[in-house]
């Protein structure tokens, strides 16, 4: 929340700075171009009427026509009122452009070192001559030429020209941190890239694109309300059209400026102006926030997600878990148990291997080995086994979640079947003594909110590895909020269904999936969607790749792999699950702006009748006086006010546009009641203050 004020502060400094308002200013003008105006049938209609009535003024500045000063007054602010809208688009573009401008800075010319054999040979081409598939050499002090996948290789990148985050990344092959971002530099060791983005397509390619608002489609529900907006104008259209006739059955007549006048207050230009801005800003919003929406469709979606998926790891936990005891079974000493799990852990890289060889050097003296003289080699953990360990010297050492162990086992406590790296279970046997003692011990650590971890060698249970992760704080608090917005959050983790109840109560979720696998992932996305939900997940592997793109909102990490980044619709430069809450946030206040201004632009049409239909009647029928409530001087005076009311409104919610309304953590029925209360109400008050002060200005100078 202090985030998204801070940035609020920014939005509306960023206004005020002439580097944007001067282009803006220019991008008005530019922007009377009717092939652009017709985007926005509300003001395309403005400019259409104010071109008009400039053709009758000119036309009766020729013959000598009547009432000149005011008819020129009229057509001025008419175009005033284009401009003005057309300036709100400009500075939400322009905050963009400027964004677009520092990325292209990142763009250098470079020269890239493509392999030409199996070795290290290589020969120098311009990075932009590169293809999809061609083999790089990137080594300390290079800039990478494009995006790619690491093939071989480690090596600390400092990718501060994409995230603004000076610490360096590990990028590594295999994995989940294997992509790299062209524009970004090695600052150690060296690393094989194979180009996986052609010239032009590359990462900040898109992001440029995005930012600057060329590939900003309108959005389903822009698209809606252009409509009813459209429909209001047709309307009003036909109202206005009829007036004269009134008119000429009381013996009089209204001049065609008057009529235009009355019906370019009455559409609702006010929401027609800023409605592009709303949109433009709140992807702004975004990448501010260092999250980068592949569409404004996306940033809507979040604003109207009703489930939201979150992974344990590193979202509701601090995701670094510790081992902290190792439990064995009866005839298993602490120290052999220690003994096999660290040698399952040698070579496994995650926090909880790391933390694994630790606790058996601490607590038990054993000293780490060497894989390589141990001819030892290692069983990477996979979704689908749960499980890693290490085969040396005749020697096969496990570790992973309880049952995977079980099944792998087999021996009466599981029976298996091989299918290629994984292993199927059957149907475990629940008769097991073994079993039974090894599922005690979980249940007991699970109940405790850790992590159990069974451990096995050449096929006979050893013991358990307890791990402990921590609940971040206020994590607790901020699901409240989601829930009181009516949004449900399920955990997601690889857990067993008792760690993961336990958690999910100490994090206060409304539900978690243990277990989860891929598979479960992508079901659980479609049985929620099924029942008319929109669901939000965030990924970074590529096993991900198919939640992301079935969720209505799929955040994929800037550190995940390339199939992850182009499955999401959603990319967070930080690689922080946590922000995922944060973009659902900034797709409410998005929506919530939007309403707001549309309740404020149909109420403050009330006033605008009580200022112009007085005016424009009274010679005709001076019953009308009595609705002159806010005693306007002139019929003239009146009608110009309002007109100049019209306008200037325009300006005055540019900041409120750009910035968005105040967010609150509440229902949608709350939110309708402050809305109507705030918006409704105001909208129909301040312009009976606004266009009362604007007659006595009017008056005063002799304008009218």
């Amino acid at each position: 929340m202090e985030t998204m004020k801070l940035q609020k502060r920014a939005s509306v400094s960023a206004m005020l700075d002439p580097k944007i308002v001067v282009p803006a200013i220019r991008a008005s003008v530019t922007k009377l171009d009717p092939r652009l105006m017709i985007k926005n049938p509300v003001m395309f209609v403005v400019e259409i009427v104010a071109a008009l009535t400039t053709v009758i003024f000119l036309r009766d500045l020729v013959t000598g026509g009547a009432n000149l000063g005011f008819t020129f007054q009229i057509i001025l602010w008419l175009w005033f009122t284009v401009l003005f809208a057309n300036f709100a688009e400009a500075v939400a573009e322009g905050r963009g452009k400027a964004q677009a401008d520092s990325l292209r800075k990142t763009r250098t010319e470079s020269q890239a070192k493509l392999l030409t054999g199996t070795g290290r040979d290589f020969k120098l081409v311009p990075g932009t001559s590169l293809k999809v598939g061609d083999i790089v050499l990137v080594e300390a002090g290079d800039t990478i030429p494009s995006d790619g996948e690491v093939i071989e290789g480690v090596a600390s990148v400092n990718e501060a020209a994409i995230t603004g985050e000076s610490a360096p990344v590990i990028r590594e092959s295999g994995g989940d941190r294997s992509a790299v971002t062209g524009g970004t530099q090695v600052l150690s060791d060296w690393i094989r890239v194979r180009i996986t983005a052609a010239q032009g397509s590359t990462f900040i390619d898109r992001m440029i694109r995005l930012v600057e608002g060329a590939e900003r489609a309108k959005t389903p529900n822009e698209i809606a309300l252009n409509i009813l907006l459209a429909g209001l104008t047709i309307i009003f259209v036909f109202a206005t059209v009829t007036i004269p006739s009134y008119a000429a059955y009381a013996g009089g007549s209204i001049s065609v400026i008057v009529l235009v006048a009355l019906f370019v207050t009455l559409i609702p230009t006010t929401i027609g102006a800023l409605l592009s801005a709303i949109g433009i800003a709140g992807m702004d919003r975004l990448v501010r926030f260092n999250v980068l929406a592949m569409s404004g469709r996306a940033v809507e979606a979040a604003g109207d997600v009703d489930t939201l998926l979150l992974d344990k790891t590193g979202t509701i936990t601090l995701g670094n878990r510790q081992a902290t005891a190792f439990r064995p079974v009866r005839g298993v000493t602490e120290q052999e148990l220690a003994d096999a799990a660290q040698l399952a852990s040698l070579a496994d890289e995650t926090p909880e291997g790391r933390s694994i060889v630790v606790l058996a050097k601490e607590k038990y003296g054993i000293r780490g080995r060497d894989m390589g003289e141990l001819g030892a080699t290692f069983v990477p953990f996979t979704a689908q086994t749960r499980m890693s360990g290490v085969d040396a010297g005749g020697s096969s050492v496990r570790k992973g979640a309880v049952d995977a162990i079980l099944n792998y086992i087999g021996g009466g406590a599981a029976q298996a079947v091989a299918t290629g790296n994984a292993v199927r279970a059957i149907q475990p046997s629940p008769n097991s003594d073994m079993a039974r003692e090894i599922q005690a011990i979980s249940d007991e650590i699970a109940k405790a909110g850790g992590t159990p971890l069974a451990v096995a060698k050449d096929g006979r249970l050893l013991g358990v590895i307890q791990l402990k992760d921590i609940v971040k704080g206020g994590i607790r608090e901020r699901f409240a909020e989601l829930r009181r917005m009516g949004i449900r959050t399920v955990m997601i983790t690889g857990d067993n269904p008792m760690t993961a109840a336990a958690i999910a109560a100490e994090a206060g979720v409304d539900d978690f999936l243990a277990q989860a696998t891929p598979e479960d992932k992508l079901k659980l996305i479609r049985d929620e969607q099924a029942k008319g939900k929109l669901v939000a997940m965030c990924g970074d592997g590529t096993n991900d790749a198919p939640a992301l793109a079935q969720a209505d909102v799929g955040v994929a990490m800037n550190t995940g792999t390339q199939a992850a980044r182009e499955a999401g619709n959603m990319v967070d430069l930080d690689s922080n699950p946590t922000k995922l809450i944060e973009v659902v946030e900034i797709g409410k206040q998005l929506l919530m702006t939007r309403g707001a201004l549309t309740t404020f632009s149909i109420a403050n049409d009330v006033a605008k009748y009580f200022a112009i239909i007085p005016a424009m009647f009274l010679a005709f029928y001076p019953q009308l006086n009595v609705l002159n409530v806010m005693n306007l001087s002139s019929p003239q005076s009146a009608i110009l006010s309002a007109i100049i009311f019209n306008a200037l409104i325009i300006v005055g919610l540019i900041p409120l546009a750009l910035k968005g309304v105040a967010y609150r953590a509440v229902g949608a029925g709350a939110l309708l009641r402050r809305n109507l209360l705030i918006y409704g109400l105001g909208g129909i008050v301040i312009p009976f203050i606004g266009i009362k002060a604007i007659d006595l200005v009017v008056v005063a100078l002799h304008l009218a």
